[in-house]
């Protein structure tokens, strides 16, 4: 039997766990340093911003397999910029952005985070902050936010980071408003003062 050189690529799946497009799976290739939200954190996650999601316009850095931002518009944000350097990523939240009809919610954009920060002109009522572990990403991120018109008055950032991982520096006007550990990963919520 002649072999064809194909090789089967391993997917993996993403569920999408509240609001309209509640239990829809979506599959994508998995890729070093992917590590999507669990459900149990999204869950958690998500229903710290019940009260804020209906409407919000969100960001979502890192976005990888694109799971908080797609969860966002799937429980009711009017919409979501989805920032990541992998191109085979964008590409398939975009391909998800279709399966679900909502292209004309996400935007997807290839760049690094600092870069898409710098050139950014619009607020956000949701940011969320999920780099890849390890890589000393978040004190950078949150510091082009700082002082910055990106997070809108009142907004919330969320930022997700290993247990091991020191304390991010976030600016002065942002308060803690929940926090909790899920076994490697601690998740915080942080709130922009009015």
């Amino acid at each position: 039997m002649a072999r064809t050189g194909k090789r089967t690529v391993k997917r993996s799946t993403l569920r999408i766990i509240g609001g309209q497009w509640r239990g829809r799976r979506l599959s994508f290739i998995p890729a070093e340093g992917l590590r999507p939200t669990t459900d149990r954190v999204r869950e958690t996650l998500f229903n710290w911003l019940a009260p804020a999601i209906h409407g919000a316009r969100c960001l979502d850095l890192f976005a990888g397999s694109g799971a908080l931002g797609l969860e966002a518009l799937s429980r009711g944000a009017a919409s979501c910029d989805f920032v990541d350097t992998s191109d085979t990523a964008l590409h398939q939240i975009k391909e998800h952005l279709g399966i679900l009809q909502a292209q004309a919610l996400g935007h997807c954009h290839a760049a690094d985070a600092l870069t898409f920060l710098q050139g950014a002109r619009v607020g956000y009522d949701i940011i969320f902050i999920d780099p890849p572990f390890g890589k000393a990403l978040v004190d950078p991120v949150c510091g082009q936010l700082a002082g910055s018109a990106l997070v809108a008055s009142g907004g919330l950032v969320y930022v997700e980071t290993a247990v091991r991982d020191p304390v991010p520096t976030v600016p002065g006007d942002w308060r803690l408003h929940r926090e909790k550990v899920a076994g490697e990963v601690i998740y915080r919520l942080f709130e922009q003062a009015g």
